[in-house]
């Protein structure tokens, strides 16, 4: 054969295996897909909880059109590993008024309390005339049947400002008993751009259902950053926990330069919140990111690396180690974001996130998949 020829397809080859390469997620899995001729123009931002071994549930958001990240919660159900998904089971819909009020709801997150048969589903809800979720309260239902049936929860609230959620809860024993860690951030300043807010900060609860204020993350001594969207889970020392955020700058929104993002560490169980740090080996590119521990102490974190959110990538390490280098986590030419990860056993992971079959349009489908980091 022609040594160009030989080259030329060489190089074809390779071009075309970059290409169709999905990375180092498995088992990629559709549980929902949007259709796109009917009231919804966005699915999006899902999150997964396990009820038993192979029963999954994965909750996310149908965008109402014309409204901003407002819309409904549902859920779909696997009871084989993730090998195939329920149709649709509607928990919070916003066509139903609680009294005289219309809401809208989005960002639903689940969790299961050590030791207990019951998930809870937490979200923010809406007036449904308000034309986007920045000033949200926090709302949850609770399932005992795995996700078939959904009871409503009105919950009572220390903290009695706006919010935003997006990322789980961390359970931290304190004191003998039970606490609940929500992260949690405001952007009232969008709309009110001379005395609103961007604050990332901390809801604690030992009830699930009494929620009230414990810290603000502090802002870094570089100046003000838009913290929000942390993650929180270990830290790289004994009884230490890290927040790991989201970033923007706080004038226009846009990612900062360089674009990484920040943390923030707690050394007495979540009460008291450090001064935020830069990551530099952490990019993020003003997009939720996934930052948890595996049970051998394996931390991973899940990202975009640019703006455009097409492909996810992960980095790992190991305790108080170095982070490695990138890894591709799914990258098929269509658009991904709002990684979760799920650990099912050490070095195994189960994850979601939404994404699409076309690289010009996003958040059109909810995709599984499993992730194996050991």
């Amino acid at each position: 054969m022609n040594r160009f020829l030989c080259i030329g397809l060489m190089c074809l080859w390779r071009v075309s295996a970059i290409a169709g390469s999905t990375g180092d997620v498995t088992a990629v899995k559709v549980i929902d897909r949007l259709d796109v001729s009917g009231p919804y123009d966005k699915i999006w931002e899902p999150y997964i909880a396990k009820w038993t071994d192979d029963h999954l549930i994965v909750a996310y958001g149908l965008q109402v059109r014309r409204k901003l990240d407002m819309g409904d919660i549902v859920c779909s159900l696997s009871r084989d590993g993730g090998k195939t998904w329920s149709p649709r089971i509607t928990i919070f819909d916003h066509r139903v008024r609680n009294g005289s009020v219309q809401y809208a709801y989005n960002n639903s997150v689940l969790f299961r309390p050590p030791g207990q048969d019951v998930i809870w589903l937490f979200a923010m809800r809406t007036p449904m005339h308000y034309r986007d979720s920045e000033n949200a309260d926090l709302c949850a239902a609770y399932t005992a049947d795995g996700g078939y049936s959904w009871h409503l929860v009105e919950l009572v609230m220390g903290y009695q400002g706006s919010l935003i959620i997006v990322a789980g809860i961390e359970a931290v024993h304190r004191d003998g008993i039970w606490h609940y860690l929500l992260p949690a951030h405001r952007n009232s300043r969008r709309h009110d751009p001379s005395f609103g807010d961007r604050r990332q900060f901390v809801l604690e609860s030992s009830s699930l259902l009494h929620w009230k204020l414990t810290d603000y993350v502090g802002m870094p001594s570089t100046g003000d950053i838009f913290l929000h969207e942390g993650c929180i889970d270990q830290g790289d020392r004994p009884g230490e926990l890290k927040m790991v955020m989201r970033t923007a700058n706080m004038v226009r929104e846009r990612p900062l330069n360089p674009a990484v993002a920040y943390s923030s560490v707690s050394r007495d169980g979540g009460k008291t919140w450090s001064e935020a740090v830069a990551e530099p080996d952490l990019p993020n590119y003003r997009a939720k990111s996934y930052y948890g521990q595996d049970r051998n102490g394996k931390k991973i974190y899940a990202y975009n690396n640019e703006a455009e959110r097409r492909g996810l990538y992960y980095k790992t390490k190991q305790g108080d180690g170095d982070w490695s280098a990138q890894r591709v986590f799914y990258y098929n030419n269509d658009r991904n974001s709002y990684p979760t990860l799920l650990e099912d056993k050490p070095g195994s992971w189960l994850a979601v996130w939404d994404s699409s079959e076309t690289p010009d349009r996003k958040r059109t489908v909810i995709r599984f998949g499993r992730l194996n980091i050991n």
